[in-house]
């Protein structure tokens, strides 16, 4: 079983991304303005290849911590990969498929965050 707030988890999550040179991280703090997830983590990646590697390194800091993703979808897909944690949601994003869906236009009410470890590494 996890202790690991939601918060904590969105946190592991963006450094899981780093460690694999995600670009341009961010956490939104839905948090009292929807029932779906109390944070999105939204990263994108230049390659389907690079994505999966994104998700697995995700799925590996997660369960080493006891966190299980209730689902898993677009993995085979790789352009646009969605990691169900319940109070977390991650989205790794090809560059395209991020600008067309735009969550962070979507959710521009909420807070975000940039949450990368320092400025070079969401350069691309």
């Amino acid at each position: 079983m996890s202790t690991l707030t939601p918060e904590s988890l969105a946190t592991l999550l963006v450094d899981a991304a780093e460690d694999k040179k995600a670009w341009d991280p961010v956490v939104i703090d839905l948090q009292g303005m929807t029932t779906v997830a109390d944070y999105f983590v939204i990263c994108d990646g230049e390659t389907d290849r690079q994505l999966r590697a994104i998700a697995d390194a995700m799925l590996e800091q997660a369960r080493a911590r006891g966190v299980r993703p209730l689902s898993v979808d677009g993995y085979d897909g790789g352009t646009w990969i969605l990691l169900d944690f319940d109070s977390v949601l991650a989205h790794i994003f090809l560059p395209g498929e991020r600008a067309y869906y735009d969550l962070e236009g979507l959710w521009q009410a909420a807070e975000k965050k940039r949450a990368s470890k320092s400025s070079s590494s969401a350069q691309r």
